[in-house]
């Protein structure tokens, strides 16, 4: 399986951006595709994540901000984001979760896209 997150930039406080995750060889059976993020000095954490029926799930932080959302002909799951903060300042990086988000996270954890919200 190979993943490639992108969409990341510069945007100011209440700005909006949309990631993408461009996913190969993946079928959506068992698992999902989450959304996670490591600022500065912080561990990483999960944003958001997509189940194999659809479904989503978000961290409070985030709750009511951010959309996860997948189109499954061209296999991509993006992070619609909005209302963002300078505490979404982080790199971003998308990765399988195994048992439908409820398992591990497994994800280049060198490949993810920088997010910075600054005036």
């Amino acid at each position: 399986v190979q993943l490639q997150a992108s969409g990341g930039g510069l945007v100011q406080p209440g700005g909006s951006l949309r990631l993408s995750c461009s996913i190969s060889g993946f079928t959506w059976t068992q698992d999902g595709v989450g959304w996670f993020r490591q600022a500065p000095g912080k561990e990483r954490e999960g944003v958001a994540c997509i189940r194999s029926d659809g479904s989503p799930s978000y961290a409070g932080s985030v709750k009511g901000r951010f959309t996860i959302s997948r189109d499954s002909a061209v296999n991509t799951v993006d992070l619609q984001m909005n209302g963002l903060s300078p505490e979404d300042t982080a790199i971003y990086y998308c990765a399988i979760v195994t048992r439908d988000c409820k398992g591990g996270a497994y994800g280049p954890w060198d490949n993810g896209t920088q997010v910075t919200v600054s005036s």
